[in-house]
């Protein structure tokens, strides 16, 4: 058995228990996260009729990501509303609303960021004496005491999609990351069972090839208790199945055969020369 001393750690536990205990963790239900949400006092946005929060309305999206995508609409259309004929330059956005089918990924949220640096230097470049001294890093709190005190409505909803848009990129990130734990805790579930199958198809293979040669002992004992402790002292299971196999499973003196036509019955002795033999027989078996 010279490819029988692979690399079995402390961390190689038992496979089906650990097989288990995923199956089991995977019905658990999660606790939900606590999300940020808009106070019920700020006023509802309404779609405009066309713009961007059109192309948006019409796009097969999940819940938190058509949250995502009508609030950058909407800051979008605000902006558009607010630069009138003159317009606002689009050349450096970055975010496609498309993208975020099937699902949201972190990468998007990247791109929704840069944008939104650039939508607020447009409102600073359009409107420098309203927005130009308010603070980015204020609390959404502010952000919304600061909208009610804009002179005209699509300044205000510009600023109520900004702060929209931080918390829906915010929600989008947690489903994210529980959707990657959840991938993540399948892929070891399906790892564990495929390496306790592979383990358990050469324990197999072991036990044939003990039976094949018709040692005089308890084959599945012997290899299944090898591999049992095996999983906690690699090193020490080998050296002790190569040199003295019977601590996994007796000799059964009864079943050697009798020497000299049967004259002479099995011994003792005869046990220790089998146990010599299998132990040599394991050494050099490749399975």
């Amino acid at each position: 058995m010279a490819d029988g001393k692979e690399d079995q750690s402390s961390s190689d536990a038992d496979f089906e228990e650990l097989l288990n205990s995923f199956l089991e963790s995977d019905n658990q239900e999660e606790p939900e996260p606590k999300e940020k949400s808009i106070p019920k006092n700020v006023p509802q946005q309404t779609a405009s009729e066309g713009g961007m929060r059109k192309v948006t309305d019409n796009l097969n999206l999940g819940a938190e990501e058509k949250e995502l995508a009508n609030a950058y609409a909407n800051f979008f259309d605000c902006l558009t509303e607010l630069a009138g004929k003159d317009g606002f330059d689009t050349s450096g956005l970055s975010f496609d609303p498309e993208s975020l089918i099937p699902n949201y990924k972190p990468s998007i949220g990247r791109h929704i960021e840069a944008d939104l640096n650039i939508f607020w230097e447009t409102l600073i470049e359009k409107f420098p004496d309203k927005f130009a001294n308010f603070n980015l890093n204020s609390s959404d709190e502010a952000f919304l005491n600061f909208a009610e005190t804009l002179p005209n409505q699509n300044m205000q909803l510009a600023v109520i999609s900004y702060v929209e848009i931080l918390i829906n990129i915010e929600g989008c990130e947690i489903n994210y990351e529980k959707r990657r734990l959840k991938a993540q805790r399948r892929r070891i579930e399906r790892e564990l069972y495929e390496e306790y199958q592979r383990r358990q198809e050469r324990k197999q293979r072991f036990i044939e090839a003990v039976l094949k040669r018709q040692f005089p002992v308890d084959a599945e004992r012997l290899i299944n208790n090898y591999f049992k402790t095996a999983q906690k002292d690699a090193d020490g299971a080998f050296e002790a199945l190569v040199k003295n196999p019977a601590v996994y499973a007796p000799i059964e003196i009864h079943k050697i055969k009798p020497r000299l036509l049967g004259l002479i019955k099995p011994t003792p002795k005869d046990g220790i020369r089998e146990n010599k033999r299998l132990g040599k027989f394991l050494k050099n078996l490749k399975a």
